[in-house]
């Protein structure tokens, strides 16, 4: 019984350690899922650029009211700008070493910055952004109306600040993600020791029983290439070059 319980014991510190040892990587995210959560983000960044993010009213001769809306990716270019770097980061996170990765998540990060910043920027003054859009539309940059914006810009400015923690809970788990796959690296194999002495043994013991054969063979060899000379020629193709040269002299090349 004491052998039994002190086994169950083992069992059971053995089982805790276990558990502690994988409890630390429990809050880890992986590659993938980085991958794919900055590939979200960054979409998300995208589709949150492109709808109306802010509408005013301008005035011309012809029309009272002209009304003007203005996109985000007119208000705020950095916007679209910082998703397409993010989404592009997302599909090289995949295909960096340890080095490279640092380097994208860097890049991812600066990019959901300059994407919440640029947000952020509308939303604290939109009203640059809307007589520029009110100029091009009516040819002057006065204002009838008040700005209205939309709930777009929140959004954006929130996938920029979910972009920049991503980035930084990816780098802080990156060291325990695994090397990339090497199957488009090319792979020199050298031969072992081993089996280079076992070919060197097979070479030699075949040697010895292949003398025979060569001295045997050696008189057929020797006369063999004596008989193809002689019949080369007679089964030989005449030259082009030297048939041309037959007809140009008013010669015919077949009678010879």
């Amino acid at each position: 019984m004491t052998g039994v319980s002190s086994g169950a014991a083992g069992a059971a510190r053995g089982t805790g350690s276990a558990a502690a040892a994988r409890a630390p990587r429990s809050w880890r995210l992986a590659r993938r899922s980085a991958i794919l959560l900055l590939l979200v983000l960054g979409g998300g960044a995208l589709a949150a650029a492109a709808p109306t993010w802010l509408r005013t009213s301008g005035a011309t001769p012809l029309d009272p009211d002209v009304l003007v809306q203005v996109t985000g990716t007119s208000a705020a270019p950095g916007v679209g700008a910082g998703a397409l770097v993010v989404v592009a980061s997302a599909l090289a996170l995949g295909l960096v070493g340890r080095i490279g990765r640092w380097l994208v998540l860097l890049v991812s990060a600066a990019s959901g910055v300059v994407v919440a910043a640029s947000a952020a920027a509308i939303l604290r003054d939109p009203t640059q952004a809307a007589r520029t859009a009110v100029a091009e539309a009516t040819g002057v940059t006065d204002m009838t109306s008040g700005i209205v914006l939309t709930p777009w810009p929140y959004v954006a400015c929130a996938v920029g600040v979910l972009v920049v923690l991503v980035a930084l809970w990816a780098a802080v788990s990156s060291p325990s993600w695994g090397r990339v796959s090497a199957r488009h690296e090319i792979v020199r194999t050298e031969a072992s020791p081993s089996s280079g002495t076992g070919r060197a043994d097979g070479t030699r013991t075949g040697a010895t029983g292949a003398t025979g054969r060569a001295d045997a063979s050696s008189t057929a060899s020797a006369d063999a290439p004596a008989g193809d000379a002689a019949a080369a020629p007679e089964g030989e193709e005449p030259d082009e070059q030297e048939t041309w040269d037959s007809l140009t002299r008013g010669e015919d090349p077949t009678d010879r």
